[in-house]
């Protein structure tokens, strides 16, 4: 038997569940249920495990022996081996070309206009150089380089490669300057600790730098209110992800005023490719309800969703758009789900490929659908979901 396996044959029977009514009470199969505590699925997916430690009232952490979630597709790793290599390779020796801060920093701005627009082989094509000239300036090109092995770790968080994504997040956060630079770096760490199952981890990192961070609101900066804001938003995704919705809606609620003090949408300079301001806050509950299985709550919420002004970043409404169509999909609204789901590939097509959530999306339609048309199919094969 799996550790989860046994975890959950344990606190069912602590409870007094049947597998029939703890089946029923958590949405997951009977069938499935069964395999889990017999031994027989060795891998289940983190929302299976979610859904099971909310109808057994316990943190989904205390299922999970070794959080994982599945790595990058083979071509993305064969596309991105050359930016892991240099991510590995010893600094080099100082010669008489060495790059200037002015000079990395123009190339950045080029690579941060890819990452913005998922534009990932373009992105993975020029990181390798930027990452080595970096790597070569000195104290006055810190802020540079810092930025530089931000951007690289969220795209290799966006494409699944966790491993060297923690390892450059974490030189990242060695190098930055003050903590508004650091909590840039915390961000897309705790974010990189979500997607992999790590909620403890995630719920104590977020917290901790979020009361650090705490400002005093009628003093603060908009740069100030946005870290602090951003970093309440991690902990309340790790907190609703780990079953402890008071402790998530007490960081929302703060986010919330955050927001309502810069009062709209904003870019603040220690973040490259975030935003923060009321729509991020409303896409993230959104998401929260999601997590929460209240697909009908987060339809009616993507509603009062207004007009942008300045529009959060590709990767916050590109997401928003998954959590839409599971929504749909939930719902068995298959034709609106398989519709917002080519409309977010259509959006971001070397994005698309690499998001569990669209794939637990396309499974809830194949799964209620009858047939597939062959749009569905191709979406498939991009999503590499077997049929």
């Amino acid at each position: 038997m799996t550790y989860a396996g046994k975890k959950v044959k344990q606190a069912r029977k602590l409870r007094g569940l049947t597998q029939v009514e703890l089946a029923t009470h958590s949405g997951v199969s009977l069938s499935l249920l069964r395999k889990l505590e017999q031994g027989e699925r060795p891998r289940v997916r983190m929302a299976t495990l979610h859904a099971l430690a909310k109808a057994l009232r316990m943190p989904t952490m205390d299922l999970v022996a070794e959080p994982h979630e599945e790595g990058a597709q083979e071509g993305t790793l064969e596309l991105w081996a050359p930016v892991r290599a240099e991510l590995m390779r010893p600094p080099a020796p100082e010669d008489d070309d060495q790059p200037t801060p002015s000079e990395v920093a123009a190339v950045f701005e080029q690579a941060a206009g890819f990452y913005r627009d998922h534009r990932f082989a373009e992105l993975a094509a020029v990181l390798p150089g930027l990452l080595r000239d970096a790597d070569a300036l000195d104290e006055n090109g810190r802020g540079v380089r810092v930025k530089v092995l931000q951007l690289a770790a969220g795209a290799l968080t966006h494409t699944r490669q966790f491993d060297a994504a923690e390892l450059v997040v974490r030189r990242s956060l060695a190098d930055a300057r003050d903590r508004l630079e650091g909590s840039a770096s915390v961000n897309t760490l705790a974010w990189l600790l979500i997607r992999q199952g790590r909620l403890d981890e995630a719920l104590a990192l977020s917290t901790q730098w979020a009361d650090d961070l705490e400002p005093r609101i009628s003093r603060a900066t908009a740069s100030e209110l946005a870290a602090w804001g951003l970093m309440l938003l991690r902990a309340s995704g790790a907190a609703v992800r780990n079953n402890q919705p008071e402790a998530a809606a007490d960081m929302k609620k703060f986010a919330r005023s955050a927001a309502a003090a810069i009062g709209q949408e904003v870019q603040v300079g220690h973040e490259t490719v975030r935003t923060f301001g009321p729509t991020t806050v409303r896409f993230l509950t959104i998401e929260d309800a999601m997590v929460s299985d209240k697909p009908d709550r987060a339809l009616w919420l993507a509603r009062q969703v207004p007009r942008f002004t300045v529009r959060p970043s590709m990767s916050v409404q590109a997401r928003h758009g998954l959590d839409v169509a599971n929504a749909h999909a939930r719902l068995g609204q298959f034709g609106e789900a398989f519709g917002k789901l080519t409309e977010v590939q259509a959006g971001s097509p070397e994005w698309f490929p690499n998001q569990m959530p669209a794939r637990d999306a396309l499974r809830t339609i194949v799964e209620g659908r009858r047939t597939l048309t062959p749009e569905m199919r191709r979406m498939a094969d991009t999503l590499q979901l077997s049929l």
